[in-house]
């Protein structure tokens, strides 16, 4: 029996229970996804951070709603993710609400065609150092079987440490780079984006072995 290749994307996915329309979360997995369900836009934007996803599907047929007002909520947290907003055929929805608009009925596979050409790839602007691949013009990060999507700052963080592989950079240093001041008499919330920085790249953020804490000096990337 042939196995599903798995598909090195996240999908978040908002879904209800309406029994007229069918559920999109156990048959995109079926086709390779890592999905991530929830239950509202509230639940969405709250795990929006954490999951990180590639792409959004608001199944609003499922809600019994028009999903206008979830996608516009998702676009104020993070305007670059893709949405696809899936409505019944009785609605009338605006192009511009998401980035695409699929009216039910249609098929997984429909669907599936329509999610993987918005989905990441490695663009042109890419830094390659070691086991990590950052692309600066998507801000992901992928290593070790991790694709993750980075904030701003992280991705500058990641790229300054990348920038001097295997030596110290020290705390002053990035703090300047990173929050653009001359002003380093209080770093405290630079240990708190290189923890973040270690969930994206280490396989146990809790024992990093790629990038270091020289105590007293900085950071090290260990490549």
């Amino acid at each position: 029996m042939s196995r599903t290749k798995k598909i090195d994307a996240t999908v978040l996915i908002v879904e209800g229970k309406h029994a007229d329309f069918p559920s999109f979360t156990i048959p995109l997995q079926k086709k390779g996804f890592d999905v991530r369900a929830v239950k509202s836009g509230k639940e969405a934007i709250d795990k929006l951070e954490d999951i990180a996803p590639d792409i959004l599907v608001v199944n609003a047929a499922s809600m019994r709603s028009s999903g206008v007002r979830i996608c516009k909520k998702i676009e104020e947290q993070d305007e670059d993710l893709p949405i696809i907003l899936i409505v019944g055929p009785e609605k009338d929805i605006s192009d511009d609400v998401a980035t695409l608009v699929l009216y039910h009925p249609f098929t997984i596979l429909k669907l599936t065609n329509r999610i993987k050409p918005l989905l990441p790839s490695d663009g042109n602007n890419v830094l390659h150092v070691g086991a990590i691949r950052l692309d600066l013009d998507r801000k992901r990060v992928r290593c070790l079987g991790q694709n993750t999507r980075l904030t701003p700052r992280l991705m500058v963080l990641l790229k300054a440490l990348m920038e001097s592989p295997g030596e110290v950079v020290e705390r002053e240093e990035l703090f300047k780079k990173v929050w653009e001041t001359e002003y380093t008499g209080d770093t405290r919330t630079l240990d708190v984006h290189i923890s973040w920085l270690r969930k994206a790249i280490e396989p146990d953020p809790t024992k990093p072995k790629l990038l270091r804490t020289i105590r007293g000096v900085g950071y090290r990337l260990d490549l």
